[in-house]
């Protein structure tokens, strides 16, 4: 009979040794990523080096300038084992340990109160996929379901010309979203505002961006204990992942200036989001997740559509 098998224990003593023993105690945990990385390797560097208070983009190559061979003493050994061991035991998004998130190389506090931001429309925002929307007219930028505020704050950095407001439900999604408002410096360019949906938001609005609840009941059963650690309010969408956005569509056209549109996530829910709209023209924008996640509706679209359902 095989002997039982030991889950490893971190170990090493120097930057890159710490690394790689790290990524292989994430590995055999079985931990779940998707919160500002991808796999063991990239989430045990993340770990590693903000514990030990070393850049987060530093070079862990085999190049010679690289901090890979960088000696670690004991007690920060200690440390760094202390940290894994929380994210191991907790399955908390490494994000919450930190308090830091990073989103298209913008630094973001993050904590229990928000969702962990990465959403793709910051792709849109920062490396101008977004502009060719805008026109002199858009003065009115809305980021609802703002959650840590960290589009808002892009959206502020990207269009100095524009007002930003970030509106959540969440009364604690908001307290977060204000500690990066102030940390970016950008309190008389974004207002923060509690709201549900569009109720408390008139406008009229020049460009909505949303990436609001759309996991649908199915994928909410079965989500990784790193993603239930999250608040439910900002992920869980209804049977079909899109009660959320009936009610956006619906009270938009109302809320929108006459040229203005809507850039939506909907994350895996293409198919639901096709079903739910099928007669709805939308255009698919394309991030570097492919072009079936992230969609740009247009007022006039959606007031078409709430023509033909009235009828």
């Amino acid at each position: 009979m095989n002997a039982p098998q030991h889950p490893p224990t971190l170990a090493g003593d120097t930057v890159g040794a710490l690394v790689e023993s790290g990524a292989q105690c994430l590995a055999a945990a079985g931990v779940s990523f998707g919160h500002g990385t991808t796999n063991a390797h990239d989430e045990a560097a993340w770990l590693v080096l903000w514990r030990l208070g070393l850049p987060l983009d530093s070079d862990l190559s085999d190049a010679p300038n690289s901090i890979q061979k960088q000696p670690v003493e004991l007690a920060d050994q200690a440390r760094v084992a202390t940290l894994f061991e929380e994210r191991i035991r907790t399955r908390k998004p490494a994000a919450y340990l930190t308090q830091e998130a990073w989103l298209q190389g913008v630094p973001f506090y993050v904590d229990e109160r928000a969702i962990v931001p990465r959403s793709f429309i910051a792709e849109l925002l920062v490396d101008g996929g977004a502009d060719e929307y805008l026109s002199d007219h858009t003065h009115r930028v809305l980021d609802l379901c703002t959650g840590n505020g960290s589009l808002a704050v892009l959206a502020a950095m990207a269009w100095p010309e524009v007002q930003v407001t970030g509106a959540d439900i969440s009364p604690d999604a908001l307290a977060v979203a204000r500690i990066n408002v102030d940390r970016h410096g950008l309190q008389d360019r974004i207002e923060l505002q509690i709201s549900d949906g569009l109720s408390a938001l008139p406008g009229p609005w020049d460009l909505i961006l949303c990436n609001p609840p759309y996991v649908n009941a199915a994928s909410m059963a079965v989500l990784p204990a790193e993603y239930r650690a999250e608040p439910e309010l900002a992920l869980a969408g209804g049977n079909d992942g899109m009660d959320f956005v009936r009610q956006l569509f619906a009270a938009a056209p109302a809320c929108m200036s006459e040229d203005a549109v809507i850039i939506l996530e909907i994350g895996n829910e293409r198919a639901h989001f096709e079903a739910a709209f099928p007669q709805l023209p939308v255009f698919w924008l394309y991030t570097s997740a492919g072009e079936d996640q992230v969609l740009l509706v247009t007022r006039q679209a959606l007031a078409a559509q709430t023509r033909l359902t009235a009828q």
